[in-house]
């Protein structure tokens, strides 16, 4: 027989693992190469994962509703006419993490991520934890290496980050194992104290951890009670994740954008007649963004436990809502090789295709950096979370006209129509300070209002 492995693929650089959301074709199917034979859920996107190969369904590893590590191998296809077809698994009793999809199979080992979990999504959005210390012995050593061996690399990482051991805790998932779920529930609640770093002065002894559950609402008589969507959860733990790891702060400039609604619509026009797309605010912001970040590296940068890594790709990630169902965000990946007319198709490209919801896997990788447009909601002023994996985001508030005051052609102050508007930068203080984030600001602030008016 040859058999082909079919593999839960990496969606970003932070995601280590992802849910089988269902099976496109049964055992026994016939599938074409690159034909989609299931879905996959993670908290950055929702995609259809086409067949490495032609041939048979041969075997459904990892049913729907099931999540695993990436690389595990969740099925296998059969590129031989006459062989034996396996049956498919029978349907999970519920969505709990499995550690493994088969006790006879182990699962591949994840790839090397390029920063721990704290410090690499939201990713982002990686895999692997710091190796371990030899096993403990004696019964109870023994059985907290069992736990731990449980977990997957995600909550190993968080759970290293906070200095949480997971042998304390209560696991809820399948034969104990402790989820994700089960430790942000234990570090939203209050009645908890983290061991010091290692090497700490004055560090004290940790008492025994006990977990605890996330703070719930109880429904009232007349409310409607509804289920999160996937989607909705996994951003949900996302979010949460983000904001656990980094130290949030945000800053706020108003940027004149004058010259940019000049330059804007002198071209309009004839871009829009040769590629058929809108030409919005959005594209001169991200090439003055591109060219401001080479200015500053910390704030394309990622973090990984003491290092900072310097990206030297400026990926760009945009973020699209998908109403009613909720947020994702595609990458503009080389960002800095793209031509303004580049860039306005890359993005217009990427959220038509968000919203379509005919995003890949690579659609979602690999971010350096993000730009949160909520602005045309309306909003003037936000703070946006900046994504796991990555030092900052940039906000962009509703660009509209203002009286302002300018120095007039004489040298004396007047009152003056201006198209402007609020750009926030939320970054991780552990790496960027107040200071870095404010000339970056600055300067990004310069290079957009004054944009030569002809050439480009």
């Amino acid at each position: 027989m040859a058999r082909v492995d079919v593999i839960m693929p990496q969606m970003g650089e932070s995601i280590a693992e992802g849910t089988v959301s269902r099976w496109l074709k049964q055992v026994g199917d016939d599938v074409k190469r690159d034909e989609p034979i299931f879905e996959i859920s993670t908290d950055k996107v929702d995609a259809e994962i086409p067949s490495p190969s032609a041939g048979v369904l041969a075997e459904i590893l990892v049913g729907a509703g099931k999540t695993v590590a990436v690389q595990t191998v969740v099925a296998r296809i059969e590129t031989e006419k006459g062989a034996a077809i396996a049956p498919a698994p029978s349907a999970p009793l519920s969505e709990s993490r499995a550690a493994s999809p088969v006790p006879a199979m182990a699962a591949a080992p994840a790839p090397v991520p390029s920063r721990p979990l704290a410090p690499s999504p939201l990713a982002s959005y990686a895999s692997g934890a710091p190796a371990p210390s030899a096993a403990p012995v004696g019964p109870n050593g023994l059985l907290a290496e069992r736990i731990r061996t449980k977990s997957s690399p995600l909550v190993r990482r968080l759970a290293a980050e906070h200095g949480v051991e997971l042998s304390r805790l209560t696991g809820t998932g399948i034969s104990g194992r402790v989820t994700k779920r089960d430790l942000l529930g234990y570090l939203e609640s209050g009645d908890r104290r983290v061991a010091a770093p290692a090497g700490l002065a004055g560090a004290v002894a940790v008492p025994a951890l006990t977990a605890a559950p996330a703070p719930t609402a109880a429904p009232w008589p007349g409310d409607v009670v509804e289920p999160m969507s996937k989607l909705r959860r996994l951003t949900s733990d996302h979010m949460a994740l983000a904001r656990r790891v980094a130290a949030h702060v945000t800053t706020v400039h108003e940027v004149d954008l004058t010259r940019v609604g000049r330059v804007r619509a002198a071209m309009r026009a004839e871009f829009e007649a040769q590629s058929g797309q809108k030409l919005t605010f959005l594209p001169f912001v991200l090439q003055a963004l591109v060219m401001t970040l080479k200015r500053h590296p910390v704030l394309n940068a990622a973090v990984n436990g003491t290092d900072i890594i310097y990206r030297k790709r400026y990926n760009i990630g945009i973020a699209v809502a998908l109403d009613p169902s909720g947020l994702i965000v595609p990458v503009i990946k080389h960002a800095e090789d793209l031509s303004l007319s580049g860039l306005a198709k890359a993005s217009s490209d990427l959220a038509a295709r968000a919203r379509a919801g005919k995003l890949g896997p690579a659609d979602a990788a690999d971010l350096t950096f993000s730009v949160s447009n909520f602005g045309v909601f309306g909003s003037v002023i936000g703070t946006p979370i900046v994504p796991v994996g990555t030092t900052a985001i940039l906000g962009l508030g509703a660009i509209e006209k203002r009286a302002k005051v300018i120095a007039g052609a004489d040298g004396e102050d007047t009152i003056a129509i201006r198209t402007c508007s609020y750009l926030s930068l939320s970054f991780d203080h552990r790496v960027v300070d107040g200071a870095d984030a404010d000339r970056f600001m600055g300067d990004l602030k310069r290079t957009l209002e004054t944009i030569p008016e002809s050439g480009y």
